[in-house]
């Protein structure tokens, strides 16, 4: 089962909301919220997409004609 690495993305952010306070560790939670979005992020994204397939404008308006 692969990860949804865009959920995690969104409940980290939604943590770090829920983080307002202006104390040390509030500060230091937010910073490592920030390390662990980034984590994912290049993980995400350095993982291997399968090939898109790409149609032609002509092609496509000829199928929705046809």
């Amino acid at each position: 089962m692969a990860s949804n690495f865009a959920h995690a993305r969104e409940l980290l952010a939604k943590a770090k909301l829920e983080l307002s306070g202006d104390d040390e560790t509030s500060w230091k939670s937010r910073r490592a919220i920030d390390l662990l979005i980034g984590a994912i992020m290049t993980e995400e994204y350095a993982s291997p997409r399968p090939p898109a397939e790409i149609i032609s404008f002509e092609l496509a308006a000829r199928q929705r004609q046809g």
